[in-house]
């Protein structure tokens, strides 16, 4: 073996360690190099040693050609893999053939008491092949260490026959040890936490550090499953790197960067500090975890066909390969295998929307986004126009609407840099360290936290895409100097803009951003009883909506942030400003539903249903208008398509109608319910409705195909209920996590001439016609509805009147909501 310093080994305890220390010392260059040297090092001191120890113990062979017969000294573990760090242990095996065990033994004291001598750790074990494959059978951990066996010294036929038999026992046992190494790994992560959130994490045994790397080697040894190979060396080299500093900063065997340690490693690393020292440590650990759930979702995969083939078999008569079922789940997007995945008519070279539009879709139900689906939309899709068309706002609010499920989500885009092609500020943030002992996460990770604790409140504000956005921007101003909150303010503008909202809405998200922090400080540290700590929280808000959002954002950041972040009291005292500050803010009119007159061609529609007694419909593409600072904008996207219908005035026109569209899988942007007088000299009244729709999947129904099944469910000849009861028996909609529960109020001084009773609940393919259904039961009159879908939650209002078209009494309008509420939670 080539010997890094001086031309020969040295072969005494003292010149060994002599040798070490300049090598640790003398400007060799640090990272994988210096490992490698230290490993060559110390391989040549311990061949050198087992030799003459071999010869003292009288194993020595007779020709003394080959060295020693029937015993041989094996590195395993993380020295099996020569990653030696300046304090790392020394994994040994002697591996004997069992003829000789007295003189064994003898070997073994001349072999480890020099060790012992260096104060070097020393993890040894003497054993015979046989041996060695029973423990590794008993002994997972044995099992991995022995996967990285290399030879050192002796009979090498030895050292190979073990090896070779241990790495076909590994695979001919690994549909039985993988789910037993995926525990244990899983039991390390509850006991040590994510490395790559840490503030003081342990390097090797914290979820994405160095032993899970190591799992993943074990598992591509396998051949069962392998890691995505991007990133992770380079990775395991960061953390690598970072022990080797820490051990020579402190002159410990340790793996945990403690906080008053990392000033000196970041030094010795030539980081300019802690942070960036820290961050580069999330990184790595960010990369090695997301390798593990694919890595471990691919093995449970490869397992579970490998448990159906037989019986697969059995039933397709011994032949024939039953292909991989797809089920779809959005435009371009289906499910297999577990996986959101592509369509194999997805073309994302042409869909820049595709990206968001298959994280919603995996969100909502729950799924894993592909790896391979991941990488092949981050090679080919072309980015965004700026601003962001209308779908693609509704999709990144449907996926920040998923609940826990876009966590994972949202990593998997991370992973391939779609994020900060998204959102350029993101960069800055990303696996940024929060020196705080509140804090659990790093500031991406508790933005996207944010989010998941809002989706359970959406049910509580008028404008659920606002609080969800709200939620991802609020801390981005965590990236750049000065006060977060007036950063902030500037950075949520711009990406407002860049998203597509306009500028009322921009100016919204900017004020929600701006005074995140402005309820729970002053609930907290300021005399609730003085006017004028309410008058200023009034101005800052200025109106009934942004409060009730900011109510709303700033209980998701305080649960977002960690357990000592919010209380009951804590609660209790936001909620009490903010009924304060609700009252004062309370003098503003009431807005009535819009009187605008009808256009001509809703007057010709109406005049057209009266004169054939039957529905008429008319079907316009629209689009997009240009943004308020984009007037030179051409091509604008289309939004889906204009639906305007007349209809007689009767019974059950909003359940029909909505029915319909179900059945015909139409997703309902917008809808508006009004009813017209009849011009002079017509008689009878009618309903117009001016929805938006878009196909689900696949292109739009023919008008006169959807005016014959409004007439058959207007006259009764067609069970819509029954319809789309028997087709979601069928086809299932899978959803991930448990939607926030639907909320129906009425809204109290709303309007003079109707009672409003609002809906706040899950979209989903039906809901107005189960809402139509509910309210036709309890024997109300829609006068007009005003239905709107934000991301996945659906925000409608419905001014209804009693049969004598007076507004509801109180009781009844409540008793009203509360059935509506109930039929919607069935």
């Amino acid at each position: 073996m080539h010997h890094p310093h001086g031309d020969s080994p040295p072969d005494d305890p003292a010149g060994y360690a002599a040798a070490r220390v300049r090598l640790l010392t003398e400007g060799t260059p640090q990272g994988p190099a210096r490992r490698t040297a230290l490993s060559h090092l110390t391989d040549n001191w311990l061949a050198t040693l087992f030799t003459t120890a071999a010869a003292a113990a009288g194993t020595a062979s007779d020709t003394g050609s080959a060295g020693t017969r029937g015993v041989a000294l094996v590195a395993v573990g993380g020295y099996g893999r020569g990653e030696l760090s300046p304090r790392s242990d020394l994994d040994l095996l002697l591996l004997h053939d069992g003829t000789d065990p007295h003189r064994v033994a003898a070997l073994a004291d001349r072999l480890w008491y020099p060790v012992w001598d260096l104060g070097l750790a020393l993890d040894h074990s003497v054993r015979t092949p046989a041996e060695a494959r029973r423990t590794a059978a008993d002994d997972l951990k044995v099992q991995l260490g022995l996967l990285d066996a290399r030879h050192l010294a002796g009979d090498l036929a030895l050292t190979t026959a073990t090896r070779t038999t241990v790495l076909a026992d590994w695979r001919n046992q690994a549909p039985k040890r993988l789910p037993q190494l995926q525990e244990l790994c899983a039991e390390r992560a509850a006991r040590h936490g994510e490395l790559r959130y840490l503030l003081e994490p342990d390097l090797k045994e914290a979820r994405g550090g160095l032993r899970d790397a190591t799992a993943l080697r074990a598992v591509a040894a396998s051949w069962l499953a392998d890691a995505p190979r991007e990133g992770l060396d380079d990775a395991r080299r960061r953390l690598l790197d970072v022990r080797d500093a820490l051990h020579l900063t402190t002159g410990r065997a340790t793996d945990r960067l403690a906080l008053q340690e990392q000033d000196q490693v970041a030094a010795a690393l030539g980081l300019p500090t802690a942070d960036a020292l820290l961050r580069q440590v999330y990184e790595a650990a960010r990369v090695l975890s997301y390798a593990g759930d694919v890595t471990w979702r691919e093995v449970g995969r490869v397992l579970r066909s490998r448990a159906v083939r037989p019986r697969l078999r059995a039933m397709l008569g011994g032949g024939g390969k039953q292909p991989a079922e797809r089920s779809p789940l959005a435009e371009g997007v289906v499910e297999q295998d577990g996986e959101a995945v592509l369509a194999r008519t997805a073309r994302p070279e042409r869909d820049p929307v595709l990206p968001l539009r298959a994280a919603a879709a995996a969100a909502q139900a729950g799924l894993p986004l592909s790896p391979h689906a991941v990488r092949r939309l981050a090679a080919t899709t072309r980015p965004l126009p700026t601003p962001w068309p209308a779908e693609a706002r509704e999709q990144l609010v449907t996926l920040l609407g998923a609940g826990r499920p876009t966590v994972d989500v949202w990593e998997a885009l991370e992973a391939e840099g779609l994020i900060t092609r998204l959102l350029p500020d993101w960069e800055r943030v990303r696996c940024r360290p929060q020196r705080n002992a509140v804090h659990l996460w790093t500031v991406d990770r508790h933005l996207i936290e944010t989010a998941v604790r809002a989706s359970a409140l959406t049910r509580r504000v008028g404008r659920p895409d606002l609080l969800l956005v709200a939620a991802l921007l609020h801390d981005l101003g965590k990236g750049w100097p000065g006060d977060h909150s007036v950063t902030g303010e500037t950075i949520a503008r711009d990406a407002a803009a860049r998203i597509g909202f306009d500028r009322a809405d921009a100016t919204v998200l900017a004020t929600l951003v701006r005074h995140h922090l402005l309820l729970v400080e002053t609930a907290t540290r300021r005399d609730l009883d003085d006017p004028a700590t309410v008058r200023a929280v009034a101005d800052a808000v200025g109106s009934q909506g942004t409060l009730e959002l900011l109510h709303a954002l700033t209980e998701a950041d305080a649960l977002a942030t960690g357990p000592a972040a919010w209380s009951s009291w804590r609660g209790s005292l936001v909620a009490d400003l903010v009924a304060r500050v609700a009252a004062r803010l309370a003098g503003d009119t009431p807005a009535e539903p819009d009187t605008t007159a009808p256009t001509a061609e809703q007057e010709r529609l109406a005049v057209e249903a009266l004169r054939t007694g039957g529905p008429v419909l008319a079907l316009h593409a629209r689009a997009e208008p240009p943004a308020d600072d984009d007037p030179g904008r051409d091509r604008p996207e289309p939004l889906g398509v204009e639906l305007l219908i007349a209809v007689p005035e009767q019974t059950g026109v909003l359940p029909a109608v909505a029915g319909v569209l179900a059945l015909h899988r139409l997703t309902v942007r917008t809808a508006e319910l009004r009813a017209l007088d009849p011009p002079d000299g017509v008689e009878g009244s009618v309903l117009v409705l001016d929805w938006r729709v878009a196909a689900e999947y696949g292109s739009l129904p023919q008008a006169t195909r959807l005016r014959a099944d409004l007439v058959r469910a207007l006259d009764g000849s067609l069970d819509i209920a029954s319809r789309l009861a028997e087709r979601d028996a069928a086809y299932p909609r899978r959803r991930g996590v448990p939607a926030p529960p639907p909320r129906v109020t009425v809204a109290a001084a709303a309007s003079r001439h109707a009672t409003v009773i609002e809906v706040r609940a899950q979209d989903a393919p039906g809901l107005l016609h189960r809402i139509g259904r509910a309210l036709e039961k309890a024997g109300v009159r829609v006068r007009s509805a005003h239905a709107g879908t934000l991301g996945a939650n659906a925000v409608d209002a419905f001014y209804v009147t009693g049969e004598t078209g007076s507004p509801l009494p109180p009781r009844e309008a409540t008793s009203v909501a509360r059935a509506l509420e109930e039929a919607l939670g069935e």
